[in-house]
C-alpha cells in the first residue's frame, strides 16, 4: 500500500486547528505536532498511487492555514 510522510507548516498559532482537521482526512493514518522546522508530521496511506497524490494534492494541501508541505513517499516498508 503506498504510504508517505508529510510534513506541513502552518500559519503560527494554527498548528492545533490544522492538526484536528487533519486527523479528519481519509488516508491520514496518524498526525503529530512537532518541534523543528515543520509544525506537523502525518502518515498517509492510500490504496495506490494516484489516491495518494490525490490526498496530499486536493486534501492535505488545501486545509485552511497550511503554508507548505513536503512529501517523503515511502520506498519499501519495513515488514514486522
Amino acid at each position: 500500500m503506498p504510504t508517505a510522510f508529510v510534513l506541513i507548516n502552518t500559519e503560527i498559532g494554527s498548528e492545533a486547528d490544522v492538526l484536528k482537521e487533519l486527523k479528519k482526512v481519509e488516508g491520514v493514518d496518524e498526525a503529530f505536532a512537532v518541534y523543528g522546522v515543520y509544525d506537523i508530521i502525518a502518515r498517509v496511506r492510500a490504496p495506490t498511487m494516484d489516491k495518494l497524490k490525490e490526498i496530499v494534492t486536493w486534501k492535505i494541501r488545501r486545509l485552511d492555514k497550511v503554508r507548505s508541505t513536503l512529501t517523503m513517499i515511502v520506498v519499501e516498508e519495513q515488514s514486522k
